[in-house]
């Protein structure tokens, strides 16, 4: 059968519902993957589509045998794309490889076969001859669970109702990216960013030394757009990521005559980043930034300026912070 194309409902980013409201919200571990739209007309075969909407069935070979896992019913499924690393966690670096794939079906069949994905599922929007678009995401789970679809590159995780506190603890124990809260009587709302679900993403904090910065462009021309920042490592200052948001257009000016102050002509890192027009300072200033995880060449994913830990020295600031783990 020609089943219908569904653009994928958005979390909105929050906190925890009232604990008044606890018991009407189930908790999902926050993937971090790519979004698939799971496609499975009954005959055998399957087409994922990305959130975009384009069809990237070819670059994940591994996933084609969940085509027959329904047998003869057709579904519309919801889920995400994984890459796990040892520890069975999501590794987005790791998916990388794999994205992109799909005009290139040898290179995905090669790559399937040393960084295989694994695919979550977590919703069904359409089955048999139903839309189940207006049903309560309550009943849409129980369907998803009776259909038991569990296989060597596919599973369902389980939804905890109630107890989002301890649910979001515990992805935090275990350095999971977060948690995803839905209403039990949320309808599928197609490409909506709805409220009636709710992402929170667990971010870290850590100490880092300004080693240069970039020339921001328009409206921030003669200001810094980012900052090149650093830890230290027994190399010397190992660069770790670029920090371009989290300040106000005052903390931006601010910045910008202390990074005159500091000018250089060399660079600090032990290894020159990648960063085309860079201005080199010395690494004197340091900051406090909120980043998501780490990639496992300890660079910062997703970071954002926090504050100038004016209270510390390089010297101090360099004593807690951790050792990126590739050092």
């Amino acid at each position: 059968m020609t089943l219908p194309l569904i653009a994928p409902m958005l979390a909105t980013p929050g906190t925890l519902p009232p604990v008044a409201q606890d018991a009407r919200w189930a908790y999902e571990t926050k993937q971090d993957g790519q979004r698939a739209m799971v496609y499975l007309p009954g005959d055998g075969t399957l087409v994922l589509r990305a959130r975009s909407g384009e069809d990237i069935t070819a670059a994940y070979p591994e996933l084609r045998a969940l085509g027959g896992a329904l047998g003869a019913t057709p579904a519309v499924l919801d889920g995400e794309i994984l890459a796990l690393d040892e520890q069975g966690r999501a590794d987005f670096q790791l998916l990388q490889s794999r994205m992109g794939l799909a005009q290139a079906p040898a290179k995905a069949a090669r790559l399937a076969a040393t960084a295989p994905v694994h695919l979550v599922l977590f919703d069904v929007m359409h089955l048999a001859e139903d839309s189940l678009l207006r049903v309560p995401y309550s009943r849409r789970r129980s369907r998803l669970e009776e259909l038991a679809l569990a296989g060597p590159t596919w599973s369902t995780p389980g939804a905890l109702v109630g107890h989002g506190r301890e649910a979001l603890e515990a992805t935090r124990a275990h350095g999971l990216e977060g948690l995803v809260c839905k209403r039990l009587d949320s309808l599928y709302e197609p490409g909506v960013r709805s409220r009636a679900w709710i992402k929170i993403r667990n971010m870290r904090t850590a100490d880092v030394l300004v080693g240069g910065w970039l020339p921001g462009k328009g409206r921030l021309t003669g200001l810094p757009g980012a900052v090149l920042v650093g830890q230290r490592a027994r190399s010397g200052l190992r660069y770790v990521g670029s920090v371009g948001t989290g300040w106000s257009e005052a903390e931006r000016t601010e910045l910008a005559a202390l990074l005159r102050e500091a000018a250089t002509g060399s660079c600090p890192f032990d290894a020159v980043p990648a960063a085309p027009g860079a201005r080199w300072v010395r690494p004197e200033l340091v900051g406090e930034v909120r980043y998501s995880t780490r990639t496992r060449a300890g660079m910062l994913r997703q970071p954002s300026w926090l504050r100038l830990r004016t209270d510390l020295t390089p010297e101090e600031s360099a004593a807690d912070l951790p050792a990126p783990p590739d050092s």
